[in-house]
């Protein structure tokens, strides 16, 4: 037995309490949600946000502080969205709930067998850390090349790494196709926009420079 969120829905709102339970509860508190006709959206907070929070970061997308629809969790369900093909915004509506109970949202992995490497999905425009064993530990959004600047496909090494800003506007970078690098930036759109970079979230930009090394193997694709 271990705790679980059952979540009972009144006339109007939905209220959440926590109650000892067998696992399988967890899947009709999602229900529950869902049923409930409830958005979540930034600025929100409760045992509902942690739920989402919970059901999300259990496929590895990086959620914020728990129990709090903060500007990181945003960003992961602006991912799970871009994966499941939604429409592209930061809203947890009822079908978030709903595609979340049916386990869809997952990153397949194209090369487990490279080990610890970073993936760029531009169908999906999202990037994935993949760690040593071939398995996702973490998702993140992000914008790759215009069609007028296109990010190539392939697949390539890390060569160099820069910390902070540098002219460009390019925070944390880690270059691997010349000057093509992952790296945060002030405008993260949810469709290619860069000049072929991988640009994420300035926040989520020191994060990932940290996890890549010289050396990392970036595979560049589309599904």
């Amino acid at each position: 037995m271990r705790l679980t969120r059952l979540l009972f829905v009144a006339a109007t709102s939905v209220s959440c309490v926590l109650v000892l339970a067998a696992a399988p509860a967890a899947s009709a508190a999602r229900a529950t949600v869902a049923a409930a006709g409830q958005d979540l959206a930034l600025g929100q907070h409760g045992p509902e946000v942690r739920l989402l929070q919970d059901e999300l970061s259990a496929v590895h997308y990086v959620v914020g502080a728990p129990g709090v629809y903060d500007a990181r969790t945003a960003r992961a369900v602006l991912a799970f969205r871009k994966m499941t093909g939604m429409a592209r915004n930061e809203v947890a509506d009822p079908t978030v709930f709903a595609k979340l109970a049916e386990g869809e949202g997952a990153f397949t992995v194209r090369y487990p067998w490279q080990g610890r490497h970073v993936e760029g999905d531009l169908t999906h425009q999202v990037l994935a850390l993949i760690g040593t064993g071939g398995h996702v530990e973490a998702l993140y959004p992000m914008s790759s090349g215009k069609p007028s600047t296109p990010t190539q496909l392939g697949t390539f090494s890390v060569y160099m790494q820069e910390f902070g800003t540098n002219n460009d506007g390019m925070v944390n970078s880690s270059f691997f196709n010349g000057g093509d690098a992952i790296h945060g930036y002030a405008e993260v759109p949810p469709y290619a926009a860069s000049h072929g970079c991988l640009r994420v979230p300035i926040p989520d930009s020191l994060t990932i420079r940290d996890w890549v090394q010289i050396g990392t193997t970036v595979d560049v694709y589309y599904r």
